[in-house]
């Protein structure tokens, strides 16, 4: 029979982790930071203290380091939004989003619930056309059924016949590549944040006239807050999806003037986003671009009460929870991280059309004049600069409260009294030392996740029976 030593390299490097570290006598303690931070797939390392002194007196209220901790280390969670990064902390994210969406729509987290009356609108904008492309069609359509019409420049059709599915891989994908103007793609997608700004200031000017007052004066009368989630389409293009809501000077807590309704706002919507237009830096390369949103252009208004006509709050602040938490390999968004080299462009696993959108990016980003736009760092996101969810100040609460508030809850949860921070001083010393697991240790997280999961949709499914299912537990 072979011995323990012979055994043991007979496992795999997994088996063997698991069981040296299962036979740590810090396993225990070990399990439970896995445990509190619900199985994170990439925790951060840290070592340090945290010290609470009484102000006045000096002495030790309250002392946490992690000397006892199993390597001396405290492993917290990544935060990462993605899901396919670490799906444990992008449904804790899903959950913020849905609580910051939802509470400017219907107020909540000290936003009243006086905002439901508030002129709101759930708009739509689109990026203008680089070239025709594959799209998905109804099951009597077609492609593009353009009888006559002649091959481009390069020699290929200008139609298609075929029916497309979702599930295609054609979708998305240019007719000619030769012909799709990727260098716009990407300078367009550099210029969506700055097109915004010009976008939201074009609103407050549009409502400013409508009115009959000076620009000028317009924070006078009303505030305009919003909530926005850019979104790729499957041609690599980003939609904007915005929550834009008209509230008075004061922001959610003060009523809007009397001339700001709902048609109102639709009209100044309508009006900015056909106006807004910013250019590019010129360049000999590509000359100088004219940067606007697309034509299509969707602004509906939301639902003030159950009889409305428009999409329920709730259904929209699940779609935009439900958005943020994807990862570049559920859209064709580039990769989820970043490129160092043109090498990684190269064996990055991503369609043809996008590969050759980063290479436009790395092309265009080593040019002097667009040097500002830093498209080389951006080249993982197809140009785009942006955060995938922004908001204004004013719209609601923010994802530091929300994470004080569960914090706060967890400790009740669990018992622990930390003494009142009035007249208190505390001393923090952290440092990184790390992140990740052994491979050993990845599997016992993913156990750990995979049973927190199951939990939660047999209380869910428990709740959901017994009638006492509500939108405080919804989260995407």
């Amino acid at each position: 029979m072979l011995d323990r030593a012979a055994r043991l390299r007979q496992l795999t490097e997994v088996d063997r982790d698991v069981i040296r570290r299962a036979h740590a006598p810090e396993f225990a303690r070990w399990l439970e930071q896995i445990g509190a931070t619900g199985g994170c797939a990439h925790p951060i390392h840290l070592t340090g203290s945290t010290t609470v002194r009484d102000t006045h007196s000096g002495e030790i209220l309250h002392h946490y380091g992690t000397s006892a901790e199993p390597g001396e280390r405290l492993l917290v969670r990544c935060r990462n939004r993605r899901a396919t990064v670490c799906a444990p902390c992008s449904r804790l994210h899903a959950g913020d989003t849905f609580q910051l969406v939802r509470a400017g729509l219907v107020g909540g987290k000290a936003v009243p619930t006086e905002v439901r009356k508030h002129p709101r609108l759930f708009v739509t904008l689109t990026a203008p056309s680089f070239g025709p492309v594959h799209r998905i069609t109804a099951e009597t359509e077609r492609c593009r059924p353009r009888r006559y019409a002649a091959p481009c420049g390069h020699g290929r059709p200008t139609r298609c016949h075929a029916r497309h599915t979702a599930a295609d891989p054609l979708v998305g994908l240019p007719l000619c590549s030769d012909c799709y103007d990727y260098s716009g793609h990407v300078l367009w997608h550099a210029h969506t944040g700055e097109l915004w700004a010009r976008f939201a200031r074009g609103v407050r000017r549009a409502l400013a006239s409508a009115a009959g007052l000076v620009q000028a004066e317009f924070p006078e009368h009303a505030r305009l807050s919003f909530a926005k989630v850019a979104e790729y389409q499957r041609r690599a293009a980003i939609h904007v999806h915005a929550v834009v809501r008209l509230d008075g000077p004061a922001g959610p807590n003060d009523s809007p003037p009397p001339w700001a309704t709902a048609d109102a706002v639709t009209a100044s919507v309508r009006a900015a986003a056909q106006a807004a237009t910013i250019h590019s830096p010129y360049s000999p390369a590509t000359g100088e671009r004219a940067m606007r949103w697309g034509a299509q252009l969707d602004v509906r208004p939301l639902r003030s009460s159950a009889g409305d006509e428009g999409p329920a709050d709730d259904a929209v602040a699940a779609y935009v929870a439900k958005y943020v938490t994807k990862g570049a390999s559920d859209t064709a968004a580039g990769t989820d991280h970043r490129l160092t080299c043109p090498d990684d462009i190269e064996t990055a696993v991503v369609s043809p059309h996008v590969r050759s959108l980063m290479r436009a990016c790395w092309r265009l980003g080593g040019l002097p004049e667009f040097a500002p736009l830093r498209l080389r760092a951006w080249a993982h996101t197809l140009g785009y600069r942006g955060h995938i969810l922004t908001k204004s100040r004013a719209y609601s609460t923010t994802y530091a409260t929300l994470r004080a508030e569960r914090a706060a809850h967890e400790r009740t949860a669990a018992g622990i009294d930390l003494p009142d921070d009035s007249g208190t001083t505390t001393d923090a010393y952290w440092r990184y030392v790390g992140s990740g697991h052994t491979p050993g240790a990845a599997l016992i997280a993913a156990g750990i996740a995979e049973d927190l999961a199951l939990n939660r949709e047999i209380a869910s499914a428990e709740l959901k029976r017994t009638g006492r299912w509500g939108t405080e537990h919804i989260t995407t």
